[in-house]
C-alpha cells in the first residue's frame, strides 16, 4: 500500500504537469500566426488561472526566455536548455522543499521548450500522513489478526479437541465407546472414522483375549481341582512311602497355587469384561480394616512381624462393595507382609480428611525398584524375588487397582528401595446409621 500510493502520487503529479505544459502547447499553436503581443497576453492570461502558474516558461531555440517577461520567484533553480527531444522528469529543491520539473518540447515552424515546475510538499505531507497511519494501525491490525486467528483457530481445532478429549477418556474398559462423526466430509471426520475403526478391531482382539482367558481358567479349574483332591486323597493313605509323600506334597502345593492362579486370572478376566458383580451398599472401613488385619495378624506373627492399626475413633463409613473390599484390603496387607522382612513393621492408618476417609498401608520392607515403580500395578509384575523369599504370582496388586477402579477409588503407591512402600487409596465418606443406633 505504501508503495503503491507513493507511485501513484508520482504519476498524478507527472500527469499534472504534462497537462499543463500542453495547454500552454495549444496557446503557442493556436497563436502561431499572431503577433507576439497577443501570444504574450494569451499566455500570461493562462498562466494566471492554472495553479503555480508562476513555475513555468517557455524558451526559445537558442534558449532565450519567451515567456515570463520576469521570473517569480526569480531566484528559481531554473536548469539550463538542454537538446531534449522528448519529455523529461527530473527533481530539484528551492528553499529546503521538493519540487517536480518537466522539460517539454514542442517543434513547428519554430522550436520552444516548455519548463513547468510543481512542488511536492502536498505529496510528501500525504506520504508522512499515511506513514505515521501505518505506524499505529499496523499493531492494531497484528493484534485484530491474531486475535481473529486464534478464534478460527480456536473453532476449526474444536473437533480435534472433542476427539482428543474422548480418545483419552477411552480406556481398555469401556473400548465399545466411539467418537462423535459429523458429515462435514473433511479429514477431521476421516480421521473419527478411521479412529472408530482402529477401536472396533481394538474391542474385538481385547475381547478375544478376555474370553480365552476366562475359558481357559474356567476349564482348567476342573483338571486343578481333580489334581489337588488326589493328591490330599494320596496323602492320607497311611502307608504311603516317603518319597511318594513328598512328591504328593509338591504336587499339592503346585495344585494350590494354581488353583489361586486361574481364580486370579478369572477375577480379572471378569473385571476386563465389565462384569465384576459389583454390589456397593455402606460399609463401616474401620470395621473391615480390623477384621482383615486381624485375620492375617497370624501371618506377620509366624515373620515375627509387628501389625499396628491407627483408625478414626468412630466408623468411617462409606459405598462399596464389601466383598471387593475386603479384598482389596487383604492384597495390600498380604503384599506388605511379603515384601517386609522379619522383625519388620507394618502400619494401617485410617484418616478422614473432608469428605474423604484414606486409607495408607505402609511397611518397612525391601521397596520397589524405581524403574519398576510406574508398572507396578499391571499383571504379572513382581519386585525382584530374589531380594526376598515371596511366593505370588504377581496379579495380586492387578485385581487391588481392578476393585479400586470399580469402586471409583484412587489407589497410589510412594516406595523407596530398603526403606518400604505406602499404599495409599482415597474412599469417600457417607452419611449413614445402622439399624438401631440411634437406641
Amino acid at each position: 500500500m505504501w508503495f503503491d500510493l507513493a507511485y501513484s502520487l508520482e504519476q498524478g503529479r507527472d500527469r499534472t504537469l504534462a497537462r499543463r505544459a500542453r495547454r500552454f502547447q495549444e496557446v503557442l499553436e493556436a497563436t502561431r500566426d499572431d503577433t507576439p503581443a497577443r501570444r504574450q497576453a494569451l499566455l500570461e492570461k493562462l498562466a494566471d488561472v492554472i495553479p503555480e502558474g508562476n513555475l513555468i516558461q517557455i524558451l526559445g531555440r537558442s534558449g532565450e526566455r519567451l515567456f515570463p517577461g520576469t521570473l517569480s520567484p526569480p531566484d528559481f533553480p531554473w536548469p539550463a536548455l538542454s537538446g531534449a527531444a522528448r519529455e523529461e522528469y527530473s527533481n530539484l529543491g528551492f528553499r529546503g522543499r521538493p519540487y517536480r520539473l518537466l522539460r517539454f518540447p514542442v517543434r513547428r515552424d519554430s522550436e520552444f521548450v516548455i519548463l513547468v515546475a510543481g512542488q511536492l510538499e502536498d505529496n510528501r505531507n500525504m506520504m508522512a500522513r499515511f506513514t505515521t497511519g501505518l505506524a499505529w494501525a499496523i499493531p492494531a491490525m497484528l493484534a485484530l489478526s491474531a486475535f481473529g486467528g486464534y478464534l478460527l483457530s480456536r473453532r476449526v481445532l474444536r473437533p480435534v479437541d472433542q476427539i482428543t478429549a474422548a480418545l483419552s477418556s477411552i480406556t481398555i474398559g469401556n473400548l465399545s465407546r466411539r467418537l462423535p462423526t459429523s458429515n462435514t466430509g473433511d479429514e477431521l471426520e476421516r480421521l473419527a472414522y478411521t479412529c472408530n475403526g482402529m477401536l472396533a478391531r481394538l474391542e474385538d482382539a481385547v475381547d478375544r483375549i478376555n474370553r480365552f482367558t476366562a475359558d481357559a481358567s474356567h476349564e482348567l479349574r476342573s483338571p486343578v481341582a481333580l489334581i489337588r483332591n488326589v493328591s490330599e486323597y494320596a496323602l492320607r493313605n497311611p502307608n504311603i512311602d516317603s518319597e511318594s509323600k513328598y512328591a504328593f506334597e509338591e504336587i499339592l502345593a503346585e495344585s494350590v497355587e494354581a488353583g489361586g492362579l486361574l481364580e486370579d486370572m478369572l477375577t480379572l478376566a471378569r473385571a476386563d469384561a465389565g462384569h465384576a458383580n459389583t454390589v456397593l451398599e455402606p460399609v463401616d472401613l474401620k470395621e473391615l480394616v480390623e477384621d482383615v488385619c486381624a485375620r492375617l495378624r497370624p501371618l506377620a506373627q509366624a515373620k515375627d512381624q509387628t501389625v499396628v492399626i491407627r483408625a478414626v475413633a468412630g466408623p468411617a463409613w462409606t459405598s462399596a462393595d464389601r466383598s471387593g473390599l475386603r479384598r482389596l484390603v487383604s492384597i495390600l496387607l498380604d503384599n506388605a507382609i511379603k515384601y517386609t522382612p522379619a522383625k519388620g513393621r507394618i502400619e494401617v492408618e485410617l484418616k478422614v480428611i473432608e469428605s474423604r476417609v484414606l486409607l495408607a498401608v505402609r511397611d518397612s520392607g525391601i521397596g520397589i525398584p524405581v524403574a519398576l515403580l510406574p508398572r507396578i500395578f499391571d499383571r504379572f509384575v513382581r519386585a525382584d524375588p530374589s531380594r526376598g523369599e515371596v511366593n505370588g504370582t504377581g496379579l495380586g496388586l492387578a485385581i487391588a487397582k481392578a476393585i479400586a477402579d470399580a469402586h471409583d477409588v484412587p489407589l497410589t503407591v510412594r516406595s523407596k528401595e530398603q526403606e518400604g512402600s505406602v499404599f495409599t487409596a482415597e474412599f469417600y465418606l457417607v452419611d449413614y446409621s445402622p439399624p438401631g443406633a440411634a437406641a
